[in-house]
């Protein structure tokens, strides 16, 4: 399974670009535009842009298509040069970015996340509870991330994956309907026991849902980071920072307007 992205919900650009303009005291030279709701088509983006300065060449080169504006802050000329020129200037002049939220749903594999779990300062993290959750639902092949595995690595995961809904199962199964002889005599005294086999059978690659809160600072230290990383799962992340408004303010490529 690829890296999963939902939900993604951005804002602060207001804040983040007035806060730049403090020190000078130059907020009259700020020329972006701040959108509350969905834009009502091509004319009125074209309206605003046209009014901004840009050239007609320019509309669907500006935080990609008109139509994948629509609903987004617009940050204009003299607004985006200071910004860039900010984030050439090293983690004290960009500080800007962490002002700029960005909340997501992300589903990846638990080997995933824990690298991603470096990344503490300027995040916050709610996930799907495994501790508390775990037998919720049936195990199947769908809920791991195991696209590299060979024949014979796939096999010994669906057998994992058998143990699991086993114990699942069992763990689910009222106390007056349990056996436990019989489940004494296979080592268990109790549900907890059962249970504690869910949680330290489950491999590495089972893929958690977390909703996520971080900033465009902490963007762009994963994505210089980890943008040359060997997993997978990085590449993809790096691929969806690339789409988001304005993401030369992150990954500082292809910046020139």
């Amino acid at each position: 399974m690829s890296i999963v992205i939902e939900n993604v919900d951005i804002h602060g650009w207001e804040a983040a670009i007035r806060s730049c303009r403090n020190p000078m005291n130059s907020w009259n030279k700020s020329d972006s535009k701040f959108i509350d709701g969905e834009s009502e088509g091509d004319y009125w983006y074209h309206t605003l842009l046209y009014s901004m300065g840009f050239d007609e060449d320019d509309y669907d080169t500006i935080n990609g298509s008109s139509s994948e504006c629509k609903g987004y802050d617009i940050i204009g000329p003299n607004d985006h040069k200071l910004l860039m020129n900010l984030c050439k200037g090293g983690s004290e002049e960009s500080k800007w970015r962490r002002f700029v939220h960005v909340s997501m749903d992300v589903t990846a594999p638990l080997y995933w996340w824990k690298e991603a779990d470096t990344y503490r300062v300027g995040t916050a993290c709610n996930s799907c509870s495994t501790m508390h959750k775990i037998q919720a639902k049936e195990f199947t092949l769908e809920d791991f991330s195991c696209e590299h595995l060979t024949f014979f690595s796939k096999n010994s995961l669906n057998e994992i994956i058998k143990q699991l809904n086993w114990c699942r199962e069992m763990f689910n199964t009222p106390d007056e309907q349990l056996d436990m002889d019989i489940l004494k005599k296979l080592g268990y005294e109790t549900k907890k026991d059962i249970w504690y086999q869910m949680i330290q059978l489950l491999p590495s690659s089972y893929n958690q849902r977390r909703t996520i809160d971080l900033n465009y600072e902490v963007l762009a230290a994963q994505y210089r980071q980890r943008k040359d990383h060997k997993l997978t799962e990085w590449h993809q992340y790096c691929d969806w920072i690339k789409t988001l408004p304005y993401s030369e303010l992150i990954t500082m490529e292809d910046h020139d307007r």
